[in-house]
């Protein structure tokens, strides 16, 4: 039988000095039409590498060193660059994990998908073809979408506009690298539908390169399980959910937070932060168009109590950072009172405000964005405590501390944040925030673009400091699953406004807003229950 594609004993070399030799080794996969394979695996596994060689998109220093890929029946890597590259688009085409790097930015999307079409010879249909690809990827007015640039459409509207250029030359291989990672719980299942809706009509071969099994439980026919570049197990689907055999497929499964909530301890009401009636309006428009005023936060109360840790969950765009950089002032609001320890912070002058910047602290869901990349990690976390008065030696002996806390070994004082990985960078954020000794602890999505291992990892971290240091923390966070692991309470936002909040067990337990209902069914393999084994692993 000849499969749609065949990778056979593939193995691709690394640049000397890197952590091993082989970026892949000798890896043999196979998928057929019709069907849906999922790569998983961490960061490094050799996922996104194994489809960058299938699509010829490889870095000259990375050299293949054997093997073979068969695609239709023809060996892909003996190809000259001009036939790969009528193959890409119109047979085998590839959605990238982020769209906004991947689309340009000065052309509308549009004519970034008539562009496809041209380059094949097919520009002429251009003008029909565009306005029915984005409605078959359920983008709403196609016609204004193919008029907009990237940068007007939000992170699944971009995911779609990408999926639906692949689509252009309708190819009978789609590559999907981690498309989903960083999305919206809901926009999440529905660009997960999406890609098996389509496969199903056109009989599509699918690689879907993820690391989440919750992702796998909801789309794959069929899975292979990657790590430090070899392929360590491989069946279908039902098989490796339900009874995996490797060691580190187990570790995989059991790091996925299970979206079940467990009672927490109560909190006796002793109140820090107090929300009440703050609003903040964002106007947009201008110039060649009306002005148009959105409520970014509106009828969002809640109270949070010393030693707790509240959950603020919903999709981007409900309010959920605007709220947190409201308590941080990186936003102003322009009514309401935010009270901390039963003291208005709105009003105050910088100056005034000054105090407080020891005792409440944020870590940001970008670390690299967010770190100096030209400072040391150890002047990062001392640069706070220093300008506070704090001894400079003093704040390093300290620094040093904070790293053993936070998992990292002190000899990272020395590096730059580079040379670290995205968890490690996360848990550098962690300990420049922990250096200011706050009291509360605004944590915005630090987990959302994590390897679930390493996402693990950082849950049990903040749990464990949050205990031993008697924090009180706000956890905002679009994924409900992380959300049950580790707060005490809930309060769903959506579009601005707070519409339900009470005990993380109740709330999830039995949601009483439509909205809440919906976010809870989006969850990705929600009907999945991971083996008993696999959690103990």
């Amino acid at each position: 039988m000849t499969h749609l594609l065949e990778v056979r004993d593939l193995t691709i070399g690394l640049p000397q000095g890197a952590d091993r030799p082989h970026a892949v080794d000798g890896i043999s996969l196979h998928l057929d039409a019709g069907e849906i394979l999922c790569i998983v695996g961490e960061s490094g596994s050799g996922k996104s590498i194994t489809a960058n060689t299938i699509m010829g998109l490889l870095p000259r220093e990375l050299p293949v060193l054997g093997g073979d890929i068969l695609f239709e029946g023809e060996r892909l890597l003996g190809l000259s660059a001009e036939a790969l590259r009528s193959r890409r688009g119109r047979r085998m085409a590839m959605v990238f994990q982020e769209p906004m790097t991947a689309l340009n930015p000065l052309m509308r999307v549009g004519d970034q998908i008539a562009e496809a079409l041209a380059v094949h010879g097919r520009g002429g249909e251009a003008r029909q073809k565009v306005p029915e690809l984005l409605a078959a990827v359920n983008l709403p007015d196609p016609a204004s979408i193919a008029r907009m640039h990237p940068f007007r459409l939000s992170g699944g509207q971009r995911q779609r506009v990408m999926i639906a250029m692949a689509l252009a030359l309708e190819p009978a291989l789609l590559i999907a690298d981690e498309p989903t990672t960083a999305l919206d719980v809901t926009t999440q299942m529905q660009i997960l539908k999406l890609i098996r809706e389509i496969q199903e009509r056109r009989g599509m071969g699918v690689m879907f390169i993820t690391h989440d099994f919750g992702v796998v439980a909801e789309i794959a026919d069929r899975v292979a399980v990657m790590q430090y570049g070899r392929i360590v197990e491989q069946g279908p689907a039902r098989d490796v959910l339900n009874a995996p055999q490797h060691p580190y497929t187990r570790a995989l499964i059991a790091a996925v937070p299970h979206g079940r909530s467990t009672q927490g301890q109560a909190i006796r009401p002793a109140p820090v932060l107090e929300m009440k009636g703050v609003t903040k309006t964002y106007r947009r428009g201008g110039w060649f168009g009306a002005k148009v005023a959105v409520k970014a936060i509106h009828d969002a109360d809640f109270v949070l109590n010393k030693g707790e840790t509240l959950g603020l969950v919903g999709e981007s765009g409900s309010g959920k950072s605007t709220l947190a950089r409201c308590v941080v002032r990186l936003v102003e609001p322009e009514a309401g009172e935010i009270l901390f320890h039963g003291e208005d912070l709105r009003p105050l002058s910088r100056q005034g405000w000054r105090p407080y910047r020891k005792r409440i602290q944020m870590v940001f869901q970008d670390p690299y964005a967010s770190l100096n990349p030209r400072r040391k990690v150890g002047d990062a976390i001392t640069e706070g405590p220093v300008a506070h008065g704090a001894d400079p030696k003093e704040a390093r002996r300290r620094a040093v501390e904070l790293l053993e806390l936070v998992k990292l070994d002190p000899s990272a004082i020395e590096r730059y944040p580079h040379e670290f990985s995205g968890g490690q960078r996360q848990r550098i954020g962690l300990a420049r925030a922990l250096a200011m000794d706050p009291e509360l602890l605004i944590a915005d999505e630090p987990v959302s673009a994590l390897d679930v291992s390493v996402q693990a990892q950082v849950l049990n971290l903040l749990a464990e400091i949050r205990q031993r240091l008697g924090l009180t923390l706000l956890f905002i966070t679009h994924d409900l699953r992380v959300a049950a692991q580790i707060c005490d309470r809930i309060a769903v936002m959506q579009r601005g406004a707070i519409v339900e909040q009470g005990p993380t067990a109740s709330v999830f337990g039995a949601p009483r807003h439509g909205y809440t209902r919906a976010l809870l069914d989006s969850i990705p393999g929600r009907s999945w229950t991971p083996p008993v084994s696999s959690e103990l692993a």
